[in-house]
């Protein structure tokens, strides 16, 4: 009889684009958390914490190039519950890939039971089913705050108001971020003008020779490249206007070499977007004129102009000035459920890249108004804003300009010296505990002494508490400073570190007195 062929032990290694976080990375995301959520809530959004799994109708297909349910997300299929029965198949359901589609679904199932305008906040994992890259994973968090049931471009300005606040809050001063506004229904009155004067160039009388079918066909081809053109001046701020132009022309290499095809655009019409998505001035009124000049012809475009304008007037008399918030038409912004104004979050200080060049942080931050998105599930149009912090990039930015990531102090350690006096260990602990002193018992084997010091330097401890049955007969307890003593260890001659000892004796009473003392030396 043959033997069983033994099972290969799994690997482990995470998954490709996943990661594990330690204890530093976690603390320091839940304070931003915690920073984040204190911003939304002054500005009055409750929060709300909406399942992890929608769907895949549900979610809609808003990511690039989704032309599958499994594709962009990851996504499987229900069983039916009888397949004997003739039931369907199950539901697709989904990871969510953000947390804005997930809340249009709440609001559309909850709507008789909330508030209008609703205001919310949430903040959790997304889950991108996409090609992971140097930073880029399949999995990150977010921390979202949307006003549903409001066409108020005070929603929309306050949107921009909270996002510049919360930057601040989390360690990002004025001057090293801007927050900018554009708005889609521009975007969308700028194509419509410069394609209806291809229709014109193309048919001067309005008709062609084969009648009004070639111009229908004409229109529908414009349509259709919509988003195509949308999503190449989203990729502007990285290749710029001859990038750009590349991309609604002919093509472009990219950094590769690989060809990337062109929408093929006329020259004339290449010049109208580039001069749309240049036409940001010295202040937001001459930027809002120039907006006006640019799409004159469109009652859509001027509508979104208009727009622009409130929500400059609105954060002016905020006090939030250039400095903080501008009107830039260069900000697209990709997703294509957004109606009207859409805003980024961008960081202005220099990085260096893997390569050794200089570079913008670039984008941490992006919303706008997605007015279709509940209609969706209701029939009924239901005007929504709101706006999308990438909390994994924003916590790289605060590492890069040295704000946060530095020694993590550990916990103080209670060493063993006696198993028989664990009662007594555990009374010490607990009182340092007590008094809000982060501490711990060491639970190996606590044989070999040096071993518990060499696990306290692991742990990036300040402090380690001895006794052994000497200091219990007496009544005292050793408090060793081990970030003293390494400091005298690496600098010190004989008769300074004679001079500046390390370790000290207290009576046991005192211990946590001490401990503190010694601990606010430190800080």
């Amino acid at each position: 009889m043959a033997k069983d062929k033994k099972q290969p032990r799994p690997k482990a290694e995470t998954p490709k684009g996943f990661r594990d976080y330690f204890g530093a990375e976690v603390s320091e995301r839940a304070e931003m958390l915690q920073k984040i959520a204190g911003v939304y809530h002054r500005y009055g959004f409750d929060a709300l914490e909406s399942s992890a799994v929608e769907t895949v109708e549900a979610l809609g297909k808003f990511l690039p190039d989704v032309d599958r349910p499994n594709e962009g997300v990851f996504a499987w299929q229900e069983d039916a519950a009888d397949e004997k029965s003739g039931e369907m198949p199950g539901d697709w359901l989904a990871l969510r890939y953000d947390l804005t589609a997930p809340l249009a679904r709440v609001y559309a199932q909850h709507r008789n039971d909330l508030p209008i305008p609703y205001r919310r906040y949430a903040m959790g994992p997304v889950w991108r089913n996409e090609k992971p890259g140097p930073g880029r994973f399949r999995q990150f968090y977010q921390c979202d705050a949307d006003t549903v049931g409001t066409t108020s471009m005070a929603a929309d300005a306050e949107v921009c108001a909270m996002l510049a606040d919360t930057l601040e809050e989390v360690g990002i001063p004025r001057g090293d971020y801007l927050v900018r506004v554009n708005n889609r229904k521009v975007l969308n009155g700028i194509i419509e003008s410069v394609f209806s004067i291809q229709l014109d160039n193309a048919f001067p009388d309005g008709l062609s020779p084969m009648g009004n079918q070639s111009a229908t066909l004409l229109q529908e081809r414009m349509a259709s490249l919509t988003d195509d053109v949308l999503r190449t001046l989203d990729k502007h701020d990285k290749i710029g206007d001859e990038g750009v132009a590349e991309l609604l022309g002919g093509g472009r290499k990219d950094q590769s070499g690989a060809f990337i095809p062109g929408l093929d655009l006329p020259t004339y019409i290449i010049d109208g977007f580039l001069a749309f998505i240049n036409a940001r001035g010295e202040s937001n009124e001459e930027t809002i004129q120039r907006l006006r000049e640019v799409v004159a012809h469109s009652d859509l475009g001027v509508e979104g102009v208009n727009e622009l304008e409130q929500i400059a007037g609105l954060l002016e008399a905020g006090g939030y000035g250039l400095d903080r918030i501008v009107i830039d038409p260069s900000v697209v912004r990709g997703l294509g459920y957004y109606t009207g104004p859409v805003f980024e979050a961008e960081l202005t200080f220099e990085i260096f890249d893997e390569k050794g060049r200089k570079r913008q942080f670039g984008s941490v931050a992006g919303g706008g108004r997605y007015d279709d998105l509940v209609k969706r599930f209701t029939g009924q149009a239901v005007p929504a804003t709101g706006v999308s912090i990438g909390v994994d990039r924003l916590l790289a930015a605060l590492r890069e300009k040295g704000r946060i990531g530095g020694t993590v102090v550990g916990p103080v350690v209670v060493t063993v010296m006696d198993r028989d006096r664990m009662a007594d260990y555990q009374d010490m602990v607990g009182k340092l505990r007590k008094a809000n002193i982060r501490a711990e018992i060491y639970l190996g084997n606590p044989k070999n002494f040096g071993n518990q010091m060499k696990y306290a330097d692991r742990r990036g401890s300040p402090l380690a508490v001895i006794a052994g049955s000497d200091e219990f007969d007496r009544d005292v307890v050793q408090i060793k400073d081990l970030i003293l003593g390494a400091q005298i260890a690496e600098n010190a001659t004989l008769e300074e570190w004679k001079q500046r000892p390390s370790q000290f004796e207290v009576p046991r009473d005192q211990l946590v007195a001490k401990v503190k003392e010694i601990l606010d030396g430190q800080g």
